[in-house]
């Protein structure tokens, strides 16, 4: 998943989480957070460190881990 310039995946930051770059917010807590209904202007003014590239990116990322669940149909 390296064509995620704003998404950085390190052990020892949020047990290994994938995280926006040069935070502790996680792609799921920025997910999280559009989840529940709060406007990408809302996440932006209540966390000033991320950009509206870093929330396109996190979309993106979760977008290509989807499209990589395997099932198993035998289960």
């Amino acid at each position: 998943m390296s064509e995620f310039r704003c998404i950085t995946i390190d052990p020892a930051v949020r047990f290994g989480r994938p995280c926006v770059r040069g935070t502790r917010i996680s792609v799921g807590d920025v997910l999280g957070f559009l989840a529940s209904g709060m406007s990408e202007s809302e996440v932006l003014a209540d966390f000033p460190q991320l950009t509206s590239e870093d929330i396109r990116e996190c979309l993106a990322f979760a977008s290509v881990r989807e499209n990589r669940i395997l099932i198993d149909p035998a289960a």
